[in-house]
């Protein structure tokens, strides 16, 4: 162990000499992950309060959050997670960050969005025994051949020293894709369509598990892997997301 500590920095060295870390929004150089060159870092909307205590959802003044600091969303219809955090808001800029990682095989991304996520979910993630990202389906999976959520979940562990669980959620069945989708509707797309792998029941129960995501919206897919987790004795779940939408308007 002394001996693998002693060599982080050299590989670190190593790394940063062949992709020397650029800004997270644009290829101009920097001095580590997960910062922004000047003037993307103008333009990027960092999430800070007054935001939702539970669903993080960012609010417009601290009034329009009930007594016990929740949205009206969360009073109404309270979600099973505990916590959802997120770095930034959806916009933009962190489009610029987002999209490709997701899409465009920019898989080195992963590192900049864990340390701003990081920062973000410092009390979540000190709070938790495991990190487990969103799953997805296998045929989604192929197409795709990463699984951001499974890459982000990895970034933070070792940034933290979390244990990270890669599978411990399925996709039971595929699912359309939810932009666009209203509230109802993306219920609905996604009842009884993530469950616990049965493999990883006993490991998880008793357990404080932080769901890791790339973008939260209605939250609607974070409620159906907390639902999941939940059921199988896991303790508490919390949420942690790159990115958050700021202003999610369903039917």
């Amino acid at each position: 162990m002394v001996l693998v500590d002693r060599l982080r920095p050299i590989g670190r060295f190593v790394l940063d000499t062949l992709l020397p870390p650029s800004c997270l929004a644009c290829d101009a150089p920097v001095d580590a992950d997960g910062q922004f060159c000047l003037p993307c870092f103008r333009q990027a909307s960092f999430i800070s309060a007054p935001f939702c205590a539970q669903c993080g959802v960012p609010l417009a003044y601290a009034a329009a959050a009930g007594d016990d600091g929740r949205c009206a969303t969360c009073l109404a219809a309270p979600p099973p997670f505990g916590q959802a955090r997120a770095a930034l808001r959806y916009d933009d800029i962190s489009k610029r960050l987002i999209l490709p990682f997701k899409y465009a095989d920019r898989t080195e991304a992963a590192r900049g969005l864990a340390v701003l996520m990081a920062r973000a979910g410092r009390d979540l993630l000190a709070a938790a025994d495991v990190l487990v990202p969103v799953p997805l389906h296998p045929s989604r999976l192929r197409q795709r051949r990463y699984n951001q959520s499974a890459l982000l979940a990895a970034a933070l562990g070792r940034l933290a020293g979390v244990k990270v669980c890669r599978d411990a959620l399925c996709r039971m069945r595929a699912t359309a894709p939810l932009a666009g989708l209203g509230l109802s509707a993306r219920q609905a797309e996604l009842e009884n369509a993530i469950g616990l792998r049965p493999s990883r029941r006993t490991g998880l129960a008793g357990q404080a598990v932080l769901l890791i995501d790339d973008v939260m919206t209605s939250g609607t897919t974070a409620s159906a892997c907390a639902g999941a987790l939940l059921a199988a004795g896991v303790t508490q779940v919390n949420v942690l997301t790159a990115a958050r939408v700021a202003d999610p308007r369903f039917d």
